[in-house]
């Protein structure tokens, strides 16, 4: 299978080129040249096998020219019980007859970002080999708050590579910044960045794009790729979870083979829900995708409008991760609409960088309308969230999955839909923990008390263990203290590399 750019689709390269490139070099990202097709009686066979066979089911398809020994190898060594607690990886957790979380957060940095990036640097480096490269990959990534230290762990002391991770100042959890800034290994790299997480990515897709500045570093030994979803080995492991998902509740017998299902996705930058839809596409019987937004809620207006309108108050709240007015991976889904149509996308980006403002036309808002239904909830809508769940199901829910359950229940009071539904819980409730215990109890339950102390309360307060990783901050030293402007980032990958 080849991969074209949205911007440009007479480029054709392999998988491992399009891993090992990141980003087209236009700006466009990398898409597969077709969807490989699943058949019913295959996602039903796969309820008896395990993640790892389930991966490879899914990522065969998609990377052709790994041999089945590289696969393999990728896939158990990225997908361990001892980096996930559990060998389902990806669990499912029924809260009532109805819904279902995907508890993406079991890996080591408690977020859903280490389904992709525990396997990312395994796909890297098989990738830099199969194409013979013999320059030192520097990753660089801007983080909403939960890529960064997946893609820091992930790439931590991995040989041939560096990693350097931007996250917008004061727009990050506590516990977010702790995991960064006190992040070990000898290849790594961490700088705030005055602004938001969009100045932020802004910054290092700015860098990709500046011919001069690669030029610089090609002369320097350094070669640039990309941790964030637009890399498609970022993208690519999220479409196995949802298979996995509907393997398990068949197995589980909570549903029939066939049956379709509804997919509930709390999203930023739309990649998480994005490799649902490629799900649906290959074969996964899916009825409706629910968008789900914060106060951010430009995905939101999008899907109802086809406006996407990015000229408007930015909104820091207690789902940070979310908190993005440039959606990167919508790019791919516009192609994918638009029949593969380059020179449209390629207009509506530049209309999006150059006015802060596109609309996608008739067809593409019916197809639109068919597939997705979205809404959005604020800050105290997310808290009544959290609690409501609790008290209801005795389930614990971080600020992000309770915006995907808030925006569920608002779907439920206008459509009365009874399909079942399968909600993406992205992130581990200890990583958010001030603001779900003041949604559980209040601000007094807070006042005064530290990071620790708060993960000691909710703990006693869920019945849930802290996560080890997140116990272990208590003794780590911050390592990292730049922050730097964001017209200053490409200076602060050179002092880094040490180039001029």
């Amino acid at each position: 299978m080849q991969y074209h750019s949205t911007r440009n689709n007479s480029i054709s390269v392999s998988s491992a080129q399009a891993i090992k490139q990141g980003l087209s070099v236009e700006g466009g990202l990398f898409v597969p040249d077709n969807m490989p097709k699943i058949g019913l009686e295959e996602i039903g066979s796969l309820a008896a096998k395990s993640y790892h066979e389930r991966a490879y089911f899914v990522l065969s398809r998609f990377l052709t020219d790994f041999s089945e020994e590289d696969l393999k190898r990728c896939i158990t060594g990225a997908y361990t019980r001892e980096k996930f607690g559990t060998d389902a990886i990806a669990p499912v957790y029924k809260l009532n007859n109805s819904v279902y979380f995907l508890e993406l957060w079991h890996g080591p940095t408690c977020a859903f970002k280490d389904m992709a990036l525990q396997i990312l640097p395994h796909f890297l480096t098989t990738s830099m080999r199969m194409t013979n490269e013999d320059k030192e990959i520097i990753i660089l990534v801007a983080t909403s708050g939960d890529t960064g230290k997946a893609a820091l762990e992930g790439f931590r002391d991995v040989s041939g590579t560096r990693i350097i991770v931007f996250y917008p100042d004061n727009g990050v959890s506590e516990i977010q910044k702790l995991q960064m800034v006190t992040q070990r290994g000898n290849n790594v790299s961490v700088a705030a960045v005055k602004g938001n997480f969009d100045d932020a990515q802004n910054g290092v897709k700015k860098i990709f794009t500046d011919d001069e500045y690669k030029k610089l570093l090609d002369r320097n030994g350094f070669k640039l790729s990309s941790a964030n979803s637009i890399n498609w080995g970022r993208l690519v492991p999220q479409i196995v979870y949802y298979f996995s998902a509907y393997a398990d509740l068949y197995a589980s017998k909570e549903i029939k083979l066939g049956e379709e299902i509804n997919i509930v996705v709390p999203t930023g930058n739309f990649g998480n829900i994005l490799a649902a839809y490629y799900a649906k596409k290959m074969g996964l019987p899916v009825k409706k995708f629910i968008c789900a937004s914060n106060e951010n809620n430009v995905l939101t207006d999008f899907i109802k409008t086809g406006v996407y309108d990015r000229n408007r108050k930015f909104h820091t709240t207690i789902s940070p991760s979310m908190d993005i007015l440039i959606s990167s991976n919508l790019e791919r889904f516009l192609y994918d609409l638009s029949g593969c149509d380059d020179k449209l996308v390629a207009e509506l980006m530049s209309k999006l960088n150059k006015d802060g403002v596109y609309e996608v036309n008739s067809d593409i808002k019916a197809k639109i309308a068919d597939l997705f239904d979205a809404d959005c909830c604020d800050d105290k809508e997310t808290m009544a969230a959290i609690r409501k769940t609790f008290a209801t199901d005795g389930y614990v829910m971080d600020t992000h999955t309770a915006v995907g359950k808030c925006v569920y229940d608002k779907y439920i009071a206008r459509t009365n839909d009874a399909t079942k539904t399968v909600i993406a819980s992205t992130a581990s409730p200890f990583k958010f923990n001030q603001s779900v215990l003041i949604a559980l109890e209040d601000y007094n339950a807070v006042a005064g008390k530290d990071e620790f102390e708060l993960l000691d309360i909710l703990s006693k307060k869920s019945g849930m263990k802290i996560p080890a990783s997140l116990a272990e901050l208590k003794d780590r030293t911050p390592i990292f203290d730049t922050v730097v402007d964001k017209d200053q980032m490409e200076n602060t990958v050179s002092d880094f590399l040490k180039v001029e």
